[in-house]
């Protein structure tokens, strides 16, 4: 049985498992950003942040006060991204996610986030 797709335990599973990556880390170099997600769920709303400083990630369950972009979606198209089964541009384009905020640092995080599918895919998560 794996850990809880949107659960402290996950959050912290992927922060460990993307600042012991190597693509992750040559991605991160020295970019510095924080984002918010929104994920509406059939339980309700869950918050949580990711925040890139000094070349570590983290994810925490929660709001940040400092998010430089907001991104919103339903659980399904977070659990389509969290798996690979879409990519963010094209969830994006399909208005599968909303974004507030500065779209510009987004674009710049791409190669950031393309390392994001590989960290994930090597974790049990029951969806």
């Amino acid at each position: 049985m794996g850990m809880k797709f949107l659960s402290d335990e996950w959050a912290n599973e992927v922060t460990k498992r993307l600042n012991e990556n190597d693509a992750f880390k040559q991605a991160a170099g020295t970019q510095t950003t924080t984002l918010q997600q929104v994920i509406n769920t059939p339980e309700g709303e869950v918050k949580y942040y990711f925040k890139l400083e000094n070349g570590q990630g983290e994810v925490a369950l929660g709001e940040s006060d400092s998010a430089e972009a907001t991104i919103t979606q339903d659980y399904d198209t977070a659990v389509a991204l969290a798996k690979n089964e879409l990519s963010g541009t094209a969830a994006y384009m399909g208005g599968k996610i909303k974004v507030s905020g500065d779209l510009m640092k987004l674009m710049q995080m791409q190669g950031v986030f393309s390392t994001l599918p590989a960290v994930a895919a090597e974790m049990d998560v029951d969806y």
